[in-house]
């Protein structure tokens, strides 16, 4: 059984930037009281483990919404990757905590832009899901927002011809349906702009999941459940290839997955950690190879 790897895949700038941020600061605990990280630093259950056991404290937007924590002078906040609401960075500058902000560059960069559009006159257009937490905290900061899931939406969307509008995406959005929407707009619309910011990093991973779905008998992708990106490379790899399958860590391996195959691709989420990935290819070859009846 011959193990591929996606030619792009796991951990992209922005995670492993707050991860090493983190890492950084654990290392100077005894500069802090109190470590605190809000909300999942990245969409991973396992990342999260690893900073609570080097002190951190996961807390919710909720928490400090509803004033269930204090923070002194000597207590230290991050910011996850994916950012969070204008409510909340308000609520925490009005603190004593000191902050560090360890929102993903491409999102601020959305964030900017819609500020920037708004003070421009234009109405802002964005797709992506309303539920996520990166939206939830780029959308806060504008006046009016337009929030579509996708094409379908789009298509449903009144358009005044009296109007200028920005379209804006979530950095995770699958880039088919970008391209989808981004030509409709072309042939009909001119009082749309158009401002392509999803993630490179999430672009070359669905190239490279795509290639890999046509190439091999069967193909994981693991990543953890609440991870947009993850589902995204998921849902493009099952469109080419039905024996595709999303997990979370080893244990959910199943071994009939890989009868009478030769060939497994494995591709990973931009929140997973490399030592996830490997467990999965030791116990690949180590419980389902020919030994055990494979």
């Amino acid at each position: 059984m011959k193990i591929i790897r996606a030619n792009k895949m796991g951990f992209c700038f922005g995670v492993s930037g707050a991860i090493n941020l983190c890492e950084n600061i654990s290392e100077d605990r005894k500069l802090y009281d109190k470590t605190y990280i809000l909300g999942m630093l990245v969409h991973n259950k396992n990342v999260v483990k690893d900073m609570e056991k080097k002190g951190f404290i996961t807390i919710s937007e909720e928490d400090l919404l509803l004033k269930k924590v204090k923070f002194n002078k000597k207590d230290l906040i991050i910011i996850r990757a994916h950012g969070t609401t204008e409510e909340i960075y308000d609520i925490l500058k009005r603190s004593e905590i000191k902050i560090i902000d360890a929102t993903c560059i491409f999102v601020k960069k959305i964030r900017e832009t819609l500020i920037e559009e708004e003070k421009n006159g234009k109405e802002i257009i964005f797709i992506g899901d309303k539920n996520h937490p990166e939206v939830k905290g780029i959308v806060s900061f504008g006046m009016h927002v337009n929030v579509l899931a996708g094409y379908e939406e789009f298509l449903n969307f009144k358009v005044e011809t009296n109007k200028k509008y920005c379209l804006l995406t979530q950095t995770t959005l699958n880039k088919e349906m970008f391209f989808k929407i981004k030509k409709k707009i072309e042939n009909n619309y001119e009082n749309i702009e158009i401002f392509s910011k999803i993630c490179g990093a999430t672009h070359e991973r669905q190239i490279a999941v795509e290639k890999l779905a046509r190439e091999v008998d069967i193909i994981l992708i693991v990543g953890d459940l609440a991870s947009s990106n993850t589902r995204k490379l998921y849902d493009l790899s099952k469109s080419i290839n039905s024996r595709s399958y999303l997990i979370q860590n080893k244990n959910e391996l199943k071994k009939e997955w890989l009868k009478n195959i030769e060939t497994i691709g494995i591709t990973a989420g931009a929140s997973t950690p490399e030592k996830i990935i490997l467990e999965i290819e030791k116990d690949i070859r180590g419980n389902f190879d020919d030994k055990h009846g494979l």
